[in-house]
């Protein structure tokens, strides 16, 4: 199914303009060259990213525990951005955060191992 700059698959919606619409062409062209949308869209999202942002380095903050909850921080920093009392409620609130400043996402476990990394 083709998008356009009305009807998007979600993963793009958090996405500055210019680049939803880089991945929007790319997904697009990936479909007319036979990917399925499963595969399509994590890699027109990669590559729009990469050709909209440059490849500069990307700020990491990090999901970690903290004495007061979870908390969110630059990585390397010793001061939280936010802190919330669960991981569930601080997530959302997180991904936005580093989505907007175009940082990647790294998401601890309770005993500090990494589980996840969003926005690579």
């Amino acid at each position: 199914m083709p998008w356009s700059k009305d009807n998007y698959p979600d993963s793009f919606k958090n996405l500055d303009t210019p680049v939803r619409n880089k991945a929007i062409e790319i997904a697009n062209a990936l479909l007319r060259d036979g990917y399925k949308e499963d595969r399509a869209i994590p890699i027109a999202l990669n590559q729009a990213k990469k050709t909209e942002n440059g490849d500069e380095d990307r700020l990491i903050y990090e999901i970690k525990k903290h004495n007061d909850g979870w908390q969110l921080k630059k990585k390397d920093s010793k001061k939280a951005i936010l802190i919330e009392k669960t991981k569930e409620s601080l997530l959302s609130e997180a991904k936005r955060y580093a989505n907007k400043n175009h940082g990647e996402l790294h998401i601890y476990t309770e005993n500090g191992s990494l589980s996840d990394t969003l926005y690579e």
